[in-house]
């Protein structure tokens, strides 16, 4: 299968190594605007075919597939010309910018009968695959809630808040563990730069009744990769940053019914704490060769395009819901419904109920946004 990688940034290097690695597999072309990524690259890899012009990577038949590493705000139409030249694609999270380039973009691959695969690493991540086994298992018990900390001394970007930069991780992961939430809620700020949000907490509530709580932030001292999962048997903590990564607390609360009239009683059951073997992989290989067996095999990647539009209705969603002070954005009505616009009821929190996942389609159903 002959590859080629488009765009050579930060991301781009890393998509071309690990492509590199995959057996049966060729990097064919080498796209880039900028002529010195180009030429490092060569160095590295002489026989790859270089060029400055995408439009000569989509007219050459000899390219099965593209690997697009490129800003966020080229990622709809790049993809878009690659699916109408009959490309397969990969396209670094997330799929688009808004939920509504991804449907398109989805229509468009289902069209042409190619793979759209949007570049959800953590979905990869032997720790994470690991806890969802345990989760399907059922060893947890009933979930109850899970929290979770990705924060760091960051770069601020110019083009990005920390919501669209960081939240896709944990929104993709929770996505993989739990599917789809029933509502999201946000809160942020711009502590430095004026209108660009670097802190960021955002509520997800699920059907079952599981709360999860994310904390986003560019300003922290350290750098944090937790996440706690609290069930009713079982606890698990997820540490991204230790050599253990996994952690299963035998440990939580039962509730003892009264032998006569009374109160219940509570029992704190503190048990043993397991750290299960983790396979060591590389995340991004693990990726990329489900990519390719995608397309040889005509099997739907773990990280799919619909995860891929599910992950910015809930980007978008949060960005509802700081417009609306922090109010819940529910996720499951239908684009035509008339309750998108904000319910009257009020949510267990006090606060009105959205219904609607993005900003630009409550504009279009007439719904005012605040000033």
């Amino acid at each position: 299968m002959q590859l080629a990688v488009v765009g050579l940034g930060y991301w781009g290097p890393n998509l071309v190594r690990a492509a590199a690695e995959l057996e049966d597999t060729e990097i064919h072309t080498l796209c880039d605007s900028d002529a010195e990524r180009l030429a490092q690259q060569a160095r590295r890899y002489p026989q790859a075919r270089m060029t400055q012009d995408f439009d000569s990577v989509l007219a050459d038949d000899e390219v099965d597939a593209i690997l697009l590493a490129t800003p966020i705000a080229t990622h709809y139409e790049l993809a878009r010309g690659a699916l109408e030249a009959g490309k397969h694609v990969f396209v670094e999270k997330p799929l688009a910018e808004t939920a509504d380039e991804c449907r398109e973009l989805i229509e468009l691959a289902s069209e042409h009968g190619r793979v759209l695969m949007p570049g959800h690493t953590f979905l990869y991540s032997p720790p994470v695959v690991k806890i969802k086994e345990i989760l399907d298992a059922g060893d947890l018990g009933d979930l109850f809630f899970v929290t979770s900390t990705r924060v760091n001394l960051g770069i601020h970007q110019s083009d990005s808040s920390v919501i669209r930069d960081l939240a896709p991780h944990d929104f993709s992961i929770l996505h993989y563990w739990l599917g789809a939430p029933s509502f999201v809620r946000a809160i942020a700020r711009d502590s430095i730069v004026p209108g660009t949000m670097d802190v960021a907490f955002i509520d997800l509530g699920y059907q079952n009744g599981t709360l999860v709580r994310i904390e986003l932030s560019w300003l922290a001292p350290t750098k944090l990769r937790r996440t706690v999962l609290a069930g009713r048997k079982k606890m698990v903590v997820y540490d991204d940053m230790s050599g253990e990564p996994v952690r299963v607390f035998d440990r939580g609360v039962d509730v003892i019914e009264p032998q006569s009239y009374g109160e219940h009683q509570l029992a704190y059951r503190v048990g043993d704490v397991l750290s299960p073997r983790v396979d060591v992989d590389e995340p991004l290989r693990v990726e990329l060769t489900d990519f390719v067996t995608s397309i040889r095999e005509g099997t739907e990647p773990r990280s799919s395009m619909n995860v891929g539009l599910d992950v910015v209705r809930m980007v978008e969603a949060a960005e509802t819901s700081l417009l609306y002070n922090g109010a819940p954005v529910a996720l499951d009505t239908p684009k035509d419904d008339r309750r998108r616009s904000p319910d009257r009821r009020r949510s267990h929190s006090g606060m009105p109920l959205l219904r609607g996942a993005s900003v630009e389609a409550m504009a279009e159903a007439g719904v005012p946004l605040p000033q």
